[in-house]
């Protein structure tokens, strides 16, 4: 008997650990451009899944029976890229869709219903499956440093990570409170002055449930952690610091600090390179 319940416990915590999201997109005869409708729900399904922790995506496509093998497997591939094509623009971190494959057309048959129709209609179709990460990783917390201009014009070394404190962005958008801005000077004319560093700027959006802070609501697009990490780059440039020795990236929603949602729409910056100077 216990070694019955030991046995169900362990199937329960797989079964678990294996738990899947899945979703379906469904498209038109001959067509690999998404539905409207279907648009919409699946921007309604990738709101579900922009907090998880994911292992993995994979993608499917498929097609009715009619057309040569050729063509609906060209057709079932194109399906699947244009899926994937949503959720890279919507900052879904691409190195987690491990699978976008077409695989042709579904046999009439599998499906039991009497209606042809509505039968071709529910093949010609993609399959989206979320693995989370089980068990889920814990947040990260920074702890508090010291003065923010002392840090950046104290010794640097390659690989330094540093919190851009007190510059905060406004909820769905990729500018600076007002606040900041006093802050963003005082730190271009640190940045301008110190030609001995390299360094990218990583944007950064809030990874709060029912916040749709990677929305930008100026462009509707989900490219926020991208727009924010450009606006300071552009800014810095525009204050004497020359865009060699900058980059800016996007890190989407993969590094929440673990603290209040406004404390996640941020950027940092990551020491690449120190170099010696004549100065």
């Amino acid at each position: 008997m216990k070694s019955l319940l030991v046995f169900l416990c362990l199937s329960f915590q797989l079964a678990f650990s294996q738990q899947e999201l899945k979703h379906k997109v469904y498209f038109e005869t001959d067509k690999f451009d998404i539905p409207e409708t279907e648009h919409s729900r699946l921007l309604l399904f990738l709101s579900e899944i922009e907090n998880m922790d994911i292992d993995k995506i994979s993608i499917y496509g498929f097609c009715d029976d009619r057309g040569s093998d050729t063509y609906n497997l060209v057709l079932s591939q194109q399906r699947a890229d244009a899926i994937k094509s949503v959720f890279s623009n919507n900052e879904i971190d691409e190195s987690v869709i491990t699978n976008v494959d077409g695989k042709g057309e579904i046999l009439v048959n599998i499906v039991h219903e009497e209606n042809l129709s509505k039968i071709r209609g529910l093949n010609r179709k993609v399959e989206i499956i979320v693995k989370p990460v089980y068990p889920p990783k814990p947040k990260v917390i920074k702890p508090e440093k010291e003065n923010l201009e002392d840090v950046l014009k104290g010794e640097l070394k390659e690989g330094d990570k540093i919190l851009l404190e007190n510059l905060l962005f406004r909820t769905g958008y990729s500018y600076l409170v007002k606040d900041s801005k006093p802050v963003l000077d005082r730190i271009a004319k640190i940045l301008a002055d110190r030609k001995d560093i390299y360094f990218t700027i990583e944007g950064h959006v809030c990874c709060t449930q029912g916040n749709r802070d990677a929305v930008d609501r100026k462009t509707k697009k989900r490219n926020l952690s991208v727009a924010r990490a450009k606006y300071i780059y552009d800014y810095l440039a525009k204050k004497d610091v020359k865009k060699y020795r900058m980059k800016y990236v996007g890190m989407r929603r993969k590094v929440p600090l673990g603290g209040e949602p406004e404390l996640d729409r941020r950027v940092e910056i990551l020491v690449t390179r120190i170099v010696k100077t004549s100065d």
